[in-house]
């Protein structure tokens, strides 16, 4: 029977393409859409848990997220630098990070930040050093630049009509580990440079310093507290941060446990500021985002259901054109059973080809996506199947061996004399 069907298949190839082709593509169309919504969910997941708690300004605690965590380009409103004062002297702090955006180079953002991220972020440098001076920059991982490369900060984009500082030209001094998030597309500066760029911080400079001065051990060198430029890479990942320093969009913040965590989220959630674990905000777009995934689920499931109807029509088709053949069959003495089976096999066989097909081109569709995204936003987006797959394509096999029933019967219940007068 199977070398009869096998047979029968090669003779009808172009039918038989035109099957696998339809029952491909609306498979494809399901399975790519499963599997990107997957990876956005794994791969902004896997992004934010680099980080523990951000503070900002009062305001959208998405945009806050979006902006501080994935690098999107948005205008926070800023908060009073005595916030970042009390964090770095809190004793619930592990360590504060500030951030500053609005400069970028060759579409990568720049972000003004301190030792301690630079180092904590991707937990050590690939290669290079930490940038030691307000000329020095650290990069992400797919920055494509080399050590001693120029940067010359734009403010704002190209897109939007940015121009280029001449104040200041930062060189690579170092590149971070890969980290699988938005800042590997990242720029990382010290801040006072931002500042100082924009015309900010020369108060705060001043008070840092006989702050810092006031604080220092006997013997310590005091040369590397000069205006030179310089930063004092031991007293930079533990800021001295005066109460004038300025306003800043959002803060990074590592507690020391999760009952610090916790508290220091409710400290901040009053009064100018509010603070956010990016995992809760992720959630909420997650539900957001999986009331766009019903609704392309169900855009999916209405054209597979068009297949299906074009099957079935194609079938019935393809069985009148094959009733001489059929009627043969049982005139040499097939039973009806036999010509059921191969009926139903024939075309079982090709929606399972099809299947499998589509499975394969909805995978590389969902890796393509996921790799242009990635290159554009530095998220890693792992695409991958689930055991829950499994479910889906059995689902599809289940009604394809109900379909193929259909032209089936209509062959069993054909008699021969019938069959041989068409």
């Amino acid at each position: 029977m199977i070398r009869f069907i096998l047979t029968d298949l090669r003779r009808l190839w172009a039918g038989s393409l035109v099957v696998v082709l339809l029952v491909a593509l609306a498979t494809a169309l399901g399975v790519s859409v499963v599997l990107q919504e997957r990876a956005l969910r794994l791969g902004s997941a896997r992004a934010a848990d680099k980080f523990d708690l951000v503070i900002g300004a009062g305001g959208s605690e998405t945009q806050l997220v979006l902006s501080s965590v994935f690098l999107q380009p948005s205008p926070l409103p800023l908060m009073p630098g005595e916030v970042l004062a009390r964090l770095a002297a809190d004793p619930r702090v592990d360590w504060a990070a500030p951030i500053g955006f609005g400069d970028s180079f060759s579409g990568y953002p720049i972000i003004g930040t301190t030792v301690v991220l630079a180092d904590k972020l991707s937990g050590g440098l690939a290669e290079g050093k930490v940038f030691a001076r307000e000329g020095e920059a650290v990069i992400g991982s797919a920055v494509k630049l080399s050590l001693g490369g120029e940067i010359k900060p734009m403010h704002g984009s190209a897109e939007e009509g940015g121009e280029t500082h001449t104040e200041l030209v930062y060189h690579v001094a170092g590149r971070l580990r890969p980290t699988g998030t938005a800042w590997d597309r990242a720029i990382l500066v010290p801040i006072q440079a931002v500042w100082h760029i924009h015309g900010l911080g020369e108060e705060h400079a001043e008070g840092a310093e006989e702050a810092g001065h006031d604080h220092e051990p006997a013997g310590a060198d005091h040369d590397a507290h000069e205006h030179h430029g310089e930063i004092d890479p031991d007293a930079a990942l533990n800021e001295v941060w005066s109460a004038d320093a300025p306003g800043l969009p959002a803060i990074l913040v590592k507690p020391k446990t999760i009952a610090d965590a916790y508290k220091l989220r409710q400290d901040y959630r009053s009064g100018n500021t509010v603070a956010v674990f990016p995992g809760e905000v992720l959630t909420n777009l997650y539900a957001t985002l999986g009331d766009a995934k019903q609704i392309l689920v169900a855009v999916a499931s209405g054209s597979q259901a068009l297949v299906a109807a074009s099957l079935v029509l194609v079938t019935v088709i393809h069985i009148g054109q094959r009733r001489r053949q059929i009627g043969a069959l049982r005139a040499f003495g097939a039973p009806r059973g036999a010509i059921f089976g191969i009926v139903w096999l024939e075309f079982f066989l090709l929606v399972v080809v099809g299947v499998g097909v589509g499975f394969a081109i909805g995978f590389s569709a969902a890796l393509t996506l996921s790799g242009l995204f990635s290159q554009t936003s530095g998220i890693a987006m792992p695409v991958g199947f689930a055991r829950e797959d499994l479910g889906l394509a059995g689902v599809l096999l289940g009604f394809a061996a109900i379909l193929a029933a259909l032209p089936a019967v209509l062959a069993y219940r054909q008699s021969p004399a019938q069959a041989l007068r068409a």
